[in-house]
Protein backbone atom coordinates (compact mmCIF):
# COMPACT_ATOMS: atom_id res chain seq x y z
CA UNK A 1 0.00 0.00 0.00
CA UNK A 2 1.34 3.44 -1.17
CA UNK A 3 1.43 6.01 1.07
CA UNK A 4 -0.52 9.18 0.73
CA UNK A 5 -2.58 7.33 -2.24
CA UNK A 6 -5.75 7.77 -0.42
CA UNK A 7 -4.60 12.04 0.33
CA UNK A 8 -3.81 12.15 -3.49
CA UNK A 9 -7.64 11.54 -4.30
CA UNK A 10 -8.48 15.01 -3.19
CA UNK A 11 -5.54 16.50 -5.51
CA UNK A 12 -6.93 18.71 -8.24
CA UNK A 13 -3.87 20.06 -9.61
CA UNK A 14 -3.75 21.31 -12.77
CA UNK A 15 -7.89 20.86 -13.48
CA UNK A 16 -9.08 23.43 -14.90
CA UNK A 17 -12.49 24.42 -12.77
CA UNK A 18 -15.33 27.03 -13.40
CA UNK A 19 -17.15 28.40 -11.05
CA UNK A 20 -19.86 30.96 -11.65
CA UNK A 21 -21.42 33.48 -9.39
CA UNK A 22 -17.82 33.24 -7.92
CA UNK A 23 -18.35 36.57 -6.11
CA UNK A 24 -21.36 35.70 -3.80
CA UNK A 25 -20.70 34.84 -0.25
CA UNK A 26 -20.65 31.06 -0.84
CA UNK A 27 -19.38 31.35 -4.47
CA UNK A 28 -15.63 33.06 -3.25
CA UNK A 29 -15.21 30.66 -0.56
CA UNK A 30 -15.64 27.71 -3.42
CA UNK A 31 -13.64 29.21 -5.96
CA UNK A 32 -10.91 29.50 -3.16
CA UNK A 33 -10.94 26.05 -2.06
CA UNK A 34 -10.40 24.63 -5.32
CA UNK A 35 -7.75 26.37 -6.11
CA UNK A 36 -6.31 25.31 -2.41
CA UNK A 37 -6.52 21.86 -3.88
CA UNK A 38 -4.37 22.52 -6.70
CA UNK A 39 -7.19 23.43 -9.77
CA UNK A 40 -6.52 26.73 -12.17
CA UNK A 41 -10.04 28.49 -11.42
CA UNK A 42 -12.17 31.19 -13.64
CA UNK A 43 -13.31 33.21 -11.01
CA UNK A 44 -17.07 34.38 -12.91
CA UNK A 45 -19.59 36.46 -12.56
CA UNK A 46 -21.51 39.25 -13.51
CA UNK A 47 -19.04 42.44 -12.82
CA UNK A 48 -15.70 42.59 -14.12
CA UNK A 49 -14.03 44.70 -11.02
CA UNK A 50 -15.43 42.26 -8.69
CA UNK A 51 -13.87 39.22 -10.61
CA UNK A 52 -10.65 40.45 -11.68
CA UNK A 53 -10.01 41.63 -7.80
CA UNK A 54 -11.17 37.96 -6.78
CA UNK A 55 -9.51 36.33 -9.18
CA UNK A 56 -5.92 38.32 -7.79
CA UNK A 57 -6.73 37.35 -4.66
CA UNK A 58 -7.00 33.62 -5.26
CA UNK A 59 -4.05 33.48 -7.21
CA UNK A 60 -1.83 35.61 -4.20
CA UNK A 61 -3.21 33.76 -1.90
CA UNK A 62 -2.71 30.07 -2.84
CA UNK A 63 -0.35 30.26 -6.19
CA UNK A 64 -3.07 28.99 -8.09
CA UNK A 65 -3.56 29.90 -11.90
CA UNK A 66 -7.00 32.06 -11.99
CA UNK A 67 -8.68 33.88 -14.94
CA UNK A 68 -11.71 36.29 -13.81
CA UNK A 69 -14.19 36.42 -16.10
CA UNK A 70 -17.44 38.50 -16.52
CA UNK A 71 -20.43 35.88 -18.08
CA UNK A 72 -23.98 36.41 -18.10
CA UNK A 73 -25.29 32.90 -17.52
CA UNK A 74 -28.65 33.61 -18.72
CA UNK A 75 -27.44 34.03 -22.36
CA UNK A 76 -25.98 31.69 -24.63
CA UNK A 77 -23.30 33.29 -26.43
CA UNK A 78 -21.24 34.74 -23.59
CA UNK A 79 -21.79 31.10 -22.10
CA UNK A 80 -19.80 30.10 -24.99
CA UNK A 81 -17.33 33.04 -24.77
CA UNK A 82 -16.62 31.98 -21.35
CA UNK A 83 -15.89 28.17 -22.05
CA UNK A 84 -13.90 29.07 -25.33
CA UNK A 85 -11.58 31.99 -23.13
CA UNK A 86 -11.22 29.04 -20.10
CA UNK A 87 -10.35 26.31 -22.41
CA UNK A 88 -7.85 28.81 -24.32
CA UNK A 89 -5.94 30.00 -21.32
CA UNK A 90 -6.51 27.33 -18.64
CA UNK A 91 -6.80 24.19 -20.14
CA UNK A 92 -9.93 21.67 -20.75
CA UNK A 93 -12.80 22.12 -17.91
CA UNK A 94 -12.82 19.18 -16.11
CA UNK A 95 -15.12 21.02 -13.29
CA UNK A 96 -17.97 23.25 -12.99
CA UNK A 97 -18.91 24.26 -9.99
CA UNK A 98 -22.46 25.62 -11.27
CA UNK A 99 -23.47 28.01 -8.53
CA UNK A 100 -24.98 30.94 -10.38
CA UNK A 101 -28.19 32.10 -8.84
CA UNK A 102 -30.39 36.01 -8.89
CA UNK A 103 -32.70 37.43 -6.12
CA UNK A 104 -32.98 40.09 -9.48
CA UNK A 105 -32.51 43.61 -8.59
CA UNK A 106 -35.57 44.62 -6.90
CA UNK A 107 -35.38 42.81 -3.77
CA UNK A 108 -38.81 43.46 -2.65
CA UNK A 109 -40.40 42.26 -5.46
CA UNK A 110 -38.05 38.92 -5.24
CA UNK A 111 -39.41 38.40 -1.64
CA UNK A 112 -43.11 39.45 -2.53
CA UNK A 113 -45.62 36.55 -1.32
CA UNK A 114 -46.85 33.82 -3.40
CA UNK A 115 -50.37 34.79 -3.77
CA UNK A 116 -48.94 38.15 -5.18
CA UNK A 117 -45.95 36.76 -7.03
CA UNK A 118 -45.85 38.43 -10.43
CA UNK A 119 -44.57 36.55 -13.80
CA UNK A 120 -41.86 39.05 -14.73
CA UNK A 121 -39.95 38.50 -11.76
CA UNK A 122 -40.52 34.39 -11.91
CA UNK A 123 -38.78 34.05 -15.68
CA UNK A 124 -36.01 36.83 -14.14
CA UNK A 125 -34.93 34.41 -11.75
CA UNK A 126 -35.38 31.17 -13.53
CA UNK A 127 -33.45 33.00 -16.87
CA UNK A 128 -30.43 32.52 -14.05
CA UNK A 129 -31.16 29.66 -11.51
CA UNK A 130 -32.14 27.34 -14.25
CA UNK A 131 -31.51 28.54 -17.59
CA UNK A 132 -28.46 29.40 -16.88
CA UNK A 133 -27.46 26.36 -14.65
CA UNK A 134 -28.59 24.11 -17.94
CA UNK A 135 -26.29 26.50 -20.36
CA UNK A 136 -23.46 25.98 -18.44
CA UNK A 137 -23.84 22.05 -18.15
CA UNK A 138 -23.88 22.10 -21.46
CA UNK A 139 -21.61 24.12 -22.53
CA UNK A 140 -19.22 22.58 -20.27
CA UNK A 141 -20.55 18.88 -20.67
CA UNK A 142 -20.20 19.17 -24.89
CA UNK A 143 -16.68 20.05 -24.04
CA UNK A 144 -16.17 17.37 -21.49
CA UNK A 145 -17.06 15.01 -24.15
CA UNK A 146 -15.30 16.63 -26.90
CA UNK A 147 -11.68 15.93 -25.27
CA UNK A 148 -12.66 13.23 -23.47
CA UNK A 149 -11.33 13.14 -20.46
CA UNK A 150 -14.58 13.35 -18.56
CA UNK A 151 -15.02 15.94 -15.52
CA UNK A 152 -17.25 16.92 -12.31
CA UNK A 153 -20.22 19.32 -12.57
CA UNK A 154 -21.44 20.17 -9.29
CA UNK A 155 -24.92 22.07 -9.44
CA UNK A 156 -25.84 24.55 -6.27
CA UNK A 157 -29.34 23.77 -5.14
CA UNK A 158 -31.33 24.63 -1.81
CA UNK A 159 -32.37 22.79 0.63
CA UNK A 160 -35.79 24.33 -0.53
CA UNK A 161 -35.56 22.64 -3.37
CA UNK A 162 -36.47 19.86 -1.65
CA UNK A 163 -37.99 20.32 1.34
CA UNK A 164 -41.18 23.34 2.04
CA UNK A 165 -40.46 26.63 3.55
CA UNK A 166 -41.18 26.59 7.30
CA UNK A 167 -42.44 30.00 7.49
CA UNK A 168 -42.79 30.08 11.36
CA UNK A 169 -39.15 31.08 11.35
CA UNK A 170 -39.72 34.34 9.36
CA UNK A 171 -41.69 35.84 11.76
CA UNK A 172 -40.14 38.75 13.40
CA UNK A 173 -36.94 38.13 10.75
CA UNK A 174 -34.78 40.48 8.18
CA UNK A 175 -32.70 39.87 5.53
CA UNK A 176 -30.59 42.87 4.69
CA UNK A 177 -32.94 45.30 6.59
CA UNK A 178 -35.92 43.66 4.60
CA UNK A 179 -38.66 40.85 6.16
CA UNK A 180 -37.08 37.78 4.64
CA UNK A 181 -39.23 34.84 3.35
CA UNK A 182 -38.59 31.69 0.74
CA UNK A 183 -40.55 32.86 -2.74
CA UNK A 184 -41.94 29.99 -4.84
CA UNK A 185 -39.40 30.75 -7.70
CA UNK A 186 -36.59 30.22 -5.72
CA UNK A 187 -37.94 27.02 -4.19
CA UNK A 188 -39.13 25.55 -8.21
CA UNK A 189 -35.50 26.74 -9.78
CA UNK A 190 -33.75 24.46 -7.02
CA UNK A 191 -35.99 22.09 -6.75
CA UNK A 192 -35.04 21.74 -11.08
CA UNK A 193 -31.35 21.76 -10.10
CA UNK A 194 -31.76 18.91 -8.61
CA UNK A 195 -34.00 16.93 -11.53
CA UNK A 196 -31.29 18.67 -13.77
CA UNK A 197 -28.43 16.76 -12.01
CA UNK A 198 -30.20 13.22 -12.59
CA UNK A 199 -30.70 14.00 -16.05
CA UNK A 200 -27.23 14.96 -16.96
CA UNK A 201 -25.75 12.05 -14.79
CA UNK A 202 -27.40 9.36 -16.40
CA UNK A 203 -27.16 10.10 -20.41
CA UNK A 204 -23.46 11.72 -19.78
CA UNK A 205 -22.39 8.37 -17.59
CA UNK A 206 -20.69 7.07 -20.89
CA UNK A 207 -18.56 9.83 -21.18
CA UNK A 208 -17.04 9.60 -17.71
CA UNK A 209 -18.86 12.89 -16.52
CA UNK A 210 -20.26 12.96 -13.34
CA UNK A 211 -22.90 15.31 -11.93
CA UNK A 212 -24.16 15.84 -8.65
CA UNK A 213 -26.23 18.59 -6.47
CA UNK A 214 -24.53 20.53 -3.49
CA UNK A 215 -27.60 21.49 -1.02
CA UNK A 216 -26.59 24.04 1.29
CA UNK A 217 -28.98 24.31 4.52
CA UNK A 218 -29.28 28.09 5.51
CA UNK A 219 -26.09 29.80 5.46
CA UNK A 220 -25.39 33.18 7.87
CA UNK A 221 -25.28 36.11 5.03
CA UNK A 222 -26.76 39.23 6.39
CA UNK A 223 -30.01 37.49 8.14
CA UNK A 224 -30.93 38.82 11.64
CA UNK A 225 -30.42 37.64 15.05
CA UNK A 226 -33.77 36.17 15.04
CA UNK A 227 -33.64 34.39 12.47
CA UNK A 228 -30.87 32.70 13.26
CA UNK A 229 -31.67 32.21 16.23
CA UNK A 230 -35.02 30.68 14.74
CA UNK A 231 -33.67 28.84 12.06
CA UNK A 232 -30.89 27.40 14.78
CA UNK A 233 -33.66 25.83 16.42
CA UNK A 234 -35.00 24.01 13.72
CA UNK A 235 -31.54 22.50 13.03
CA UNK A 236 -30.08 19.36 15.31
CA UNK A 237 -26.71 20.90 15.05
CA UNK A 238 -28.50 24.00 16.19
CA UNK A 239 -27.30 26.56 13.50
CA UNK A 240 -26.97 27.99 10.42
CA UNK A 241 -24.24 26.92 8.46
CA UNK A 242 -20.59 29.00 7.17
CA UNK A 243 -19.97 29.00 4.09
CA UNK A 244 -16.66 27.01 4.72
CA UNK A 245 -19.10 24.47 5.66
CA UNK A 246 -20.12 23.81 1.95
CA UNK A 247 -16.70 23.66 0.58
CA UNK A 248 -15.73 20.02 1.48
CA UNK A 249 -18.76 18.92 0.41
CA UNK A 250 -17.18 20.64 -2.80
CA UNK A 251 -13.92 19.21 -3.10
CA UNK A 252 -15.12 15.82 -2.62
CA UNK A 253 -17.61 15.95 -5.06
CA UNK A 254 -14.72 17.24 -7.83
CA UNK A 255 -11.88 15.10 -7.21
CA UNK A 256 -11.37 11.45 -7.74
CA UNK A 257 -12.14 10.63 -4.05
CA UNK A 258 -15.77 10.51 -5.82
CA UNK A 259 -15.17 9.15 -9.19
CA UNK A 260 -17.94 6.70 -8.53
CA UNK A 261 -20.56 8.88 -7.57
CA UNK A 262 -22.63 10.62 -9.94
CA UNK A 263 -26.56 11.85 -10.01
CA UNK A 264 -26.01 12.47 -6.56
CA UNK A 265 -27.60 15.17 -3.96
CA UNK A 266 -25.21 16.19 -1.10
CA UNK A 267 -27.36 17.93 1.64
CA UNK A 268 -25.31 20.15 3.84
CA UNK A 269 -27.74 20.97 5.87
CA UNK A 270 -27.05 20.59 9.57
CA UNK A 271 -29.37 18.00 10.12
CA UNK A 272 -32.22 19.71 9.24
CA UNK A 273 -33.65 17.33 6.42
CA UNK A 274 -33.30 14.43 8.94
CA UNK A 275 -36.46 15.91 10.92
Amino acid sequence: MTTGHFRSLFDLTDRAAVVTGACGILGRRLSAALADFGAKVAVVDLDSAAVEELSGEIAETYGAATLGVVCDVSDPISVEALMERVERELGPVRIVSNNAATKTDDLAAFLTPPEDYVLETWRKVNAVNLDGAFLVAQAAGRRMIAHGRGGSIIQTASIYGILGPDNRIYDDSLYMGRPISTPPVYAASKGGIVSLTHYFATVWAPHNIRVNTLTPGGIVSGQNAEFMERYGRRVPLGRMAQSDEMTGALIFLASDAASYVTGQNMVVDGGLSAW
